[in-house]
């Protein structure tokens, strides 16, 4: 299986991206998931394949719901415990 999918980055929530078929673009995607994302921002169009190595998602799983439900939604990568950590025991200063 290929398609031509375009990319959108969410204007709303960081590191949330949209994959879509280039032909329907956000036709498929459900009112509240528009309405979450925000305005969508085109971050580019790609030949996809289930061979495509993609950095945090399964191209055979973007390409199953792209075909299934009209897109595929990547969530932001959860973020780490520590990093909270670090913040969390921190002094207040009066500076903000």
């Amino acid at each position: 299986m290929r398609k031509i999918c375009s990319v959108f980055r969410s204007s709303k929530k960081d590191e949330m991206y949209l994959y879509v078929e280039k032909t329907e673009k956000m036709k498929r995607v459900p009112d509240p998931l528009k309405e979450m994302f925000g305005a969508p921002i085109h971050v580019f169009d790609m030949l996809l394949t289930v061979e495509k190595e993609l950095s945090r998602v399964d191209a055979a799983k973007v390409l199953a719901d792209i075909h299934e439900k009209g897109y595929f939604l990547q969530m932001p990568p959860p973020k780490d415990d520590y990093l909270l950590d670090l913040f969390k025991d921190r002094p207040q200063t009066g500076v903000r």
